[in-house]
């Protein structure tokens, strides 16, 4: 298994604080989640903490995982000094989740889940089917195949690995809408958009029955 803490541990250590501002559907999530009585909230890649900080200031129960020891020495840092807590775990996800069954309400994960091949990212959203209540939500972000304004080369199909930049040697993988409702076949999607940066939010409900797609 790589190491992808490898990548993005050096950049939290030389830039500190990265990706400042919550991403721009965190409000609606909020209220949506907060409809549902969601209390206990996972942060799939919680990095230096942007997400981490928003809901733990809004009452939840926060966890947050990341590989990079480095952003999460940031988190702890801000949580400190915001006078609030939460959980947080230093592993790979895209190893088995360290979290019980149904332990989760609610999963958020953005421009996370993207950096490995295929087949791991199924195995994580399989994980993450296992460790959330059914009748709870996640919210993920990908990236879609476009001009990355750096040179790849592509291992599998859809999955390439920059040959320059902070990100070089490290996977990503571009996703179609069509692809993301097979991956997440487990869950009822309410919606799947882009949103100013041309990311892909899906938004999906883990129900035993599923339900009707919603398209904004």
């Amino acid at each position: 298994m790589p190491n992808h803490s490898t990548p993005w541990n050096a950049i939290f250590a030389s830039q500190g604080l990265v990706f400042v501002e919550p991403h721009e559907d965190m409000p609606q999530l909020a209220e949506q989640i907060s409809q549902g009585n969601a209390h206990t909230l996972l942060d799939l890649g919680c990095g230096s903490g942007r997400h981490v900080l928003y809901f733990g200031e809004r009452g939840f129960d926060m966890y947050g995982i990341d590989s990079a020891p480095a952003g999460l020495a940031i988190t702890r840092q801000r949580l400190e000094e915001a006078g609030l807590t939460a959980h947080l775990v230093q592993s790979d996800i895209f190893d088995a989740l360290p979290f019980p069954d149904a332990f989760f309400d609610a999963i958020l994960s953005v421009q996370v889940i993207h950096h490995a091949r295929l087949a791991q990212i199924a195995a994580l959203i399989d994980e993450m089917a296992r460790i959330l209540k059914v009748g709870g939500h996640i919210f993920v972000t990908v990236p879609q195949l476009q001009n990355q304004g750096t040179q790849f080369a592509q291992i599998e199909p859809g999955t390439y690995i920059p040959l320059d930049g902070i990100e070089a040697g490290l996977p990503h993988h571009y996703f179609t809408p069509e692809e993301l409702r097979t991956l997440f076949k487990a869950f009822s999607i309410l919606d799947i958009h882009l949103d100013r940066h041309q990311h892909y939010c899906l938004t999906a409900v883990k129900h035993s029955a599923p339900t009707a797609e919603v398209s904004r």
